[in-house]
């Protein structure tokens, strides 16, 4: 029986991400679509303490952001927002060669670059703020980010590789926004990904 096992390779994708976000405190909240198809990848270190529960870190790039039009829809705000990622997950799995896992666990991020793709309107009312520009100068973006990944998916070993396909999703704790020009706002990312690993360590 195999008592630990490590494994390391790469994984990689693509994301989809989502955002809503207040203007004001005293009003609903407004869902933007996301930026889609951005490709994501990583590098993964894995390690089982045990036949079916271990923990997998990854040092991931990943792409989110926002899509804003305005109320004809026929002028678009587009901002992305590139991050090294780190998710610190555990790992449960069912089976042998063929296995169903299960993963969940916090991450934790850094912004390495914001863009405004598109700038084509401002707010209507000054009183009632939109989504503000994060990559002009004076512009000035949260760096850290934290939040909550879980996914699950699929894996097949072959010998000592390992192919794995999973579907995760993120939600993000910290926000962009540091100088207070809109209330709140939240975002998620969901990412369809395969994984190469491959055994380096073993002991029974």
């Amino acid at each position: 029986m195999v008592s630990a096992q490590t494994n390391i390779g790469i994984r990689g994708g693509l994301s989809y991400s989502g955002m809503t976000y207040r203007s004001l405190a005293s009003l609903p909240k407004i869902k933007v679509h996301g930026v889609k198809n951005q490709p994501t990848f990583a590098f993964v270190f894995e390690h089982f303490y045990k036949d079916h529960a271990g923990i997998e870190v990854s040092f991931q790039k990943v792409t989110t952001g926002f899509i804003e039009y305005n109320e004809d829809e026929t002028a678009t705000n587009e901002t992305h927002f590139d991050y090294f990622k780190m998710p610190v997950l555990a790992n449960f799995y069912f089976g042998r060669s063929g296995r169903f896992h299960i993963k969940m666990g916090p991450h934790f991020g850094r912004l390495l670059k914001a863009t405004d793709v598109k700038r084509e309107f401002e707010a209507p009312n000054e009183e009632i703020p939109i989504l503000p520009t994060y990559g002009q100068e004076g512009d000035d973006p949260k760096k850290l980010i934290y939040g909550l990944t879980a996914g699950a998916g699929i894996s097949k070993v072959f010998g000592i590789s390992t192919i794995a396909a999973d579907v995760r999703a993120s939600y993000e704790f910290g926000r962009p926004e540091s100088q207070d020009r809109i209330f709140d706002m939240t975002g998620t990312n969901i990412e369809f990904t395969i994984a190469y690993l491959f055994q380096v360590a073993k002991r029974k």
